[in-house]
């Protein structure tokens, strides 16, 4: 087997909201397959510059960039200074979530399924417009949306969340055949209930029973989505397009 199998050395990947959680592991997994790396972050910077240390003692070459990715002056900065520190982007990872509670459609409101919309389909709309142009230019680009196994298990009461990634998968699939004649491909990863950080505080009872329904009998780590992310970077995924992969260890009705 070729040592360059699913290499991506020469290329150039943005991951947004990477400075923890699974977007820290995508871009590690990114910058073991040879890329460089621009990481993301807008809150705390102490954490971030903490994450970016780890990430350059790897090996591998990356950069640290704050930018609010829902943004449009902020997004076209951070595509800018990318472009400045590490070359013009070949490959975007769409990570960056805001907090997402659980509760009944009569306490939400608005505003909160609209900062739902922001990070899932706009957040996605402004980092593909900064990006394309350079990737039309090469004839060759990638971009990867990280959304959620609740669009398949119809997750309730949780509807802004879900129907938001709903529209961010939506907007996978069309953009994969508006992209797909430029040689970039266009496609979505769907983590389960991977723990992280964030989940530190969650009830055990919780985590439990969800462990029970796990086909695979296992939790995933978050080393199962970097390699996905990193498959769906390469040139080995070229005629792959418009595809949503579940990484849940099966626990997908669909």
């Amino acid at each position: 087997m070729s040592s360059d199998l699913f290499s991506l050395k020469g290329k150039t990947a943005l991951v947004t909201g990477s400075s923890t959680g699974l977007g820290k592991r995508m871009a590690v997994a990114l910058g073991q397959a040879g890329a460089r790396v621009a990481m993301n972050y807008f809150n705390n910077e102490e954490r971030a510059a903490k994450t970016l240390l780890e990430f350059e003692e790897t090996g591998a070459e990356g950069a640290m960039i704050r930018a609010d990715v829902t943004d449009e002056s902020d997004v076209n900065q951070l595509v800018a200074e990318t472009e400045k520190k590490l070359g013009s982007v070949d490959i975007v990872i769409l990570n960056a979530t805001p907090d997402q509670p659980q509760k009944p459609i009569e306490e939400y409101d608005w505003e909160f399924y609209q900062q739902m919309i922001n990070f899932f389909v706009k957040s996605p709309y402004l980092l593909t417009r900064a990006t394309i142009g350079k990737m039309k230019q090469k004839q060759w680009g990638r971009i990867i949306n990280i959304s959620s196994e609740v669009y398949q298990l119809s997750v309730s009461p949780f509807s802004a969340y879900v129907s938001a990634k709903g529209g961010q998968i939506g907007w996978t699939r069309s953009m994969a055949k508006e992209l797909a004649p430029f040689g970039i491909t266009v496609n979505t990863v769907n983590p389960g209930w991977i723990p992280t950080e964030r989940h530190n505080d969650d009830p055990q009872e919780d985590k439990d029973a969800y462990l029970e329904q796990i086909p695979a009998g296992r939790w995933g780590v978050p080393e199962d989505v970097g390699e996905a992310v990193a498959y769906f970077s390469s040139e080995e995924a070229s005629f792959i397009t418009g595809q949503t992969i579940c990484v849940n260890g099966g626990n997908s009705p669909w």
